[in-house]
Order: structure tokens, then C-alpha cells, then sequence
């Protein structure tokens, strides 16, 4: 399969046409109508630094329906004694600075470069992206975030500096999600520890008509919060 290159048009390829590696379109910018638009169509950047824009939409996707959740029970026992204090969107951009310094401080690359950081800083401060924070000790000790787009919730990622931080985080976002009826999570492509969680992986025709029926939905659109009834600060 060929690799597409964008145009100015804010329009991408269909995701079937993807290579099967996942990699479907090259090119393009970091707009908020362009990322958008590539989160309709199950489309995701992922680049390191030095090389163009990739796209990607892989085959098959790895997807958490949120009751299927699975909690082990060291977590239960963190959550119950409340060792985190868990918010919603007070530190995004904190939360994308940790999420690449963890990976580097590992020797491994990060996707997360300056111009992702700053595209994304764009969808939160339009309501479409949300962090969520596990603090300890009144620092922040994990986190994770994504986008939100109807009732889908994609995940792009998240880290820990205390064990078990970022899986709390994660399941107050399971709960948070539950309660608004959200459908899935997007966990884009197969972790072990993703799997651990209750991740499962669809063929990519089966997720993008899940996304296509959960994008009928109004979109959760704003500063999310744990202490508001519509979920919304």
C-alpha cells in the first residue's frame, strides 16, 4: 500500500488504505480542525522529532469497553485508601510534559514533541481534550490524557511516578466515563499492560462503526469535573 501525502485540505484517505503497519498519510499540520477531522475517521498523529506528520489508523485496534474494566485487587485496596487525590483537566499540560519526560527518562523516544504538545494544549483549551491527574503529597504522581469526541474517549498517554498512580487516574476515568455513558476508550495499539486492564483488540472495520455510531452523540465539550453532576466545571 502507497503512504498518502496531505494536502492544505483538511482531509485524509480512507483508513482502509492504510499500510499494514498502520501507516496511512503523511504530511499535513497539527490544527484542531485537521486533528479533528482525523479522530472522526479513527486517524492518529504519531511522529518522533526530526520526521514529517504521520498518520495512522492500525489494524487491528485495541479498544476498552468501560464496563469490562478489569480492577485488580492491589488497586481496589489503593483507591479504597485513598492514597491519590484524583482530579480532572487542572494540570494538561503538565500531565503532556510528565507523560514525555517519563519515556525519556527511560532512553525511549517520544512522539510527545513541542508541536504535539502545543497542538494538543489547543484541543484542551477548546473543550475537546482532558487530562486527568493522580496527585500524592500535593505533587503530581501520574496522570494521563486524550481526546473526547461523542461517546469515545481516546487515550494517547499516560504515566506514573509512584506505583499504581496512573492506573488510579485511570480507573476514576472508567468510573467518570461509565456515568456519562461514554461506549469505549481508544487505546490505539496493544500494551500488555493495556490488556491487563480489559483492553481487546476489533478489527479496524468493527471500531471505525463503533466511532461512527458513538459520533451521533454530543460531544462532553468543556473543563471536565468529578464534583459537578453534568461532569463539566
Amino acid at each position: 500500500m502507497p503512504v498518502y501525502a496531505l494536502s492544505e485540505a483538511i482531509c485524509f484517505p480512507d483508513p482502509s488504505l492504510a499500510r499494514a503497519d498502520g501507516l496511512l498519510a503523511v504530511g499535513g499540520d497539527l490544527s484542531p480542525e485537521r486533528l479533528l477531522n482525523a479522530y472522526c475517521m479513527g486517524i492518529f498523529p504519531w511522529y518522533s522529532e526530526g520526521e514529517p506528520i504521520l498518520w495512522w489508523s492500525p489494524n487491528p485496534r485495541l479498544i476498552l469497553i468501560p464496563s469490562r474494566f478489569h480492577m485488580s485487587s492491589s488497586l481496589k485496596k489503593t483507591l479504597r485508601q485513598k492514597r491519590f487525590a484524583v482530579t480532572l483537566d487542572t494540570a494538561f499540560k503538565d500531565v503532556m510534559a510528565a507523560c514525555a519526560a517519563v519515556r525519556q527518562d527511560h532512553g525511549e523516544g517520544t512522539w510527545i514533541v513541542p508541536e504535539m504538545e502545543k497542538a494538543y494544549c489547543r484541543l484542551h483549551q477548546a473543550g475537546f481534550a482532558h487530562s486527568v491527574e493522580a496527585w500524592q503529597d500535593g505533587e503530581l504522581a501520574g496522570g494521563l490524557y486524550g481526546v473526547s469526541l461523542g461517546r469515545g474517549f481516546f487515550g494517547e498517554s499516560m504515566f506514573f511516578k509512584r506505583s499504581n498512580a496512573s492506573k488510579a487516574a485511570f480507573a476514576v476515568l472508567v468510573e467518570f466515563l461509565t456515568a456519562h455513558e461514554f461506549e469505549f476508550i481508544d487505546c490505539q495499539m496493544k500494551t500488555p499492560h493495556l490488556m491487563s486492564l480489559g483492553a481487546e483488540e476489533r478489527p479496524r472495520s468493527v471500531f471505525l462503526d463503533m466511532l461512527h455510531q458513538t459520533l451521533e452523540f454530543p460531544t462532553l465539550r468543556g473543563r471536565w469535573s468529578l464534583e459537578s453532576e453534568n461532569g463539566l466545571a
